[in-house]
């Protein structure tokens, strides 16, 4: 009676922890303790359960891992943002992160900016080069 509502409650937290996460990362744990749930219903010993429990789990694992490369996506999926990256924008604003504050126009957009280097400034007018987007943010390095 124990194990099966330890292997219950271990096919529920699998199943949640599955439906809270984005990536498969528990389902095949969920197979296998629904098996040896199964087996512990029949009155099977509990190296039985725990065996299977680990047969079915990897069983599971190899047999759908193709599927699971194949279906979810694990690239990053480029954006319009993406192709000002290494282009040349016209600071607008002074760029100075310790006072937090910079803009420049990249791509005919405006965009807060700042450099990499905490210690750097870039003035008004400056040209710098686009080196990364972080949020809506701008990182650039004078050209």
């Amino acid at each position: 009676m124990v194990m099966n509502i330890f292997w219950s409650v271990a096919m529920v937290v699998f199943i949640v922890a599955e439906a809270a996460t984005v990536g498969l990362v528990s389902i095949w744990f969920a197979a296998g303790a629904l098996a040896a749930l199964i087996a512990s219903l029949l009155g099977g010993p509990l190296w039985l359960q725990i065996v299977l429990f680990i047969a079915v789990s990897v069983a599971a694992l190899l047999l759908t891992r193709p599927l699971a490369r194949k279906y979810v996506n694990t690239k990053v999926q480029a954006t319009n943002a993406d192709r000002i990256l290494g282009h040349t924008a016209v600071v607008t604003e002074r760029i100075d992160n310790v006072a937090a504050t910079g803009a420049v126009q990249a791509d005919g957009k405006e965009w807060t900016a700042r450099t990499q280097d905490d210690a750097q400034t870039v003035e008004q007018g400056a040209r710098v080069v686009v080196e990364r987007i972080e949020g809506v943010r701008l990182i650039v390095r004078p050209e």
